[in-house]
């Protein structure tokens, strides 16, 4: 069994084949979600469990280290998922990315049949993408945010007058009209998800290796950390900045490299990083699995 080269981080990760014994995958719900359906994609068989929020999803983790954990941590509309971002930089409370996969995320509006709509709930994210489409066949719509989208179709589930932009798979759990599918815009919505552990294991595939950073707060530390990465030819694709709690303008940086962290040119490269750092952490090496569709 292979292991991770301690000196690149804290812990040993050991190498695992791509399955494993059935177990809790706990996922951002409620039921019915996007982040549900990309669980019971990728991990058909085990036992499902939904949690109101990110951090419920967390603290689970955290107490049952067998259980594995589906979040979402970027939209290609909405951006970061900025709760998910602070949940792996958090020092006290350490997770581990394990898995990446992405949804090609298409809406249906579910409604009832017959009656004019005046409410439209959804997630912001939807209500951000579609917004051309909205404007266009539902002028004039009063636009309420919810939680998440299967929440949105429970809200429309009780109001006559409301329908929901949401997965088309809620239609007959809510007893909804399926009225338009899909809800186009012009361009492509595409979520991204991590399944995230208490311990950090090696599926085969690495594709990609996520950091957590600290900087010193002095002119020109970052430009010397990205300096370690270019002088060993290593793509870095997210670098996001989120502002450390109690110290003003001090932040703490969540970086993706595409590449292996067991590589010798990224043992380098983060061995040169941490005399830029003041700490750095990986949170995980991990393959990216295909775009599944909804």
């Amino acid at each position: 069994m292979g292991v991770y080269n301690a000196s690149c981080g804290n812990h040993v990760l050991a190498r695992q084949p791509d399955t494993m014994k059935k177990t809790t995958v706990t996922f951002l719900g409620p039921s019915g979600t996007y982040s549900h359906l990309v669980a019971t994609k990728r991990f058909a068989g085990h036992n499902m469990l939904p949690q109101d929020g990110i951090l419920d999803v967390c603290d689970h983790i955290a107490k049952h280290p067998k259980a594995r954990g589906i979040v979402p941590i970027e939209n290609s509309s909405g951006g970061t998922i900025n709760e998910t971002v602070d949940v792996l930089l958090d020092q006290n409370q350490l997770l581990y990315i394990q898995e990446e996969m992405s949804l090609h995320v298409q809406l249906a509006l579910l409604g009832h049949r017959g009656k004019h709509i005046k409410r439209l709930y959804s997630h912001f994210v939807p209500l951000e993408h579609c917004a051309p489409w909205i404007h266009a066949n539902l002028p004039r719509i009063h636009k309420q945010e919810c939680e998440s989208t299967a929440a949105a179709a429970a809200r429309a589930a009780d109001d006559p007058e409301g329908a929901a932009l949401c997965s088309r798979f809620l239609a007959k759990r809510f007893e909804l009209d399926l009225l338009a599918f899909p809800v186009e815009s012009s361009t492509p919505n595409i979520t991204t998800f991590i399944v995230i552990a208490a311990n950090p294991v090696r599926l085969p595939r690495i594709r990609k290796t996520t950091l957590a950073l600290r900087l010193p707060n002095t002119p020109g530390s970052l430009y010397r950390f990205l300096g370690t990465l270019e002088a060993e030819n290593i793509n870095l694709s997210r670098l996001v900045s989120r502002p450390i709690r109690g110290k003003r303008q001090e932040y703490a940086f969540l970086v993706d490299l595409d590449a292996d962290a067991e590589r010798s040119s990224v043992q380098r490269a983060l061995a040169a990083a941490r005399i830029e750092a003041t700490s750095l952490r990986i949170c995980g090496s991990f393959p990216s699995h295909r775009t599944y569709k909804s």
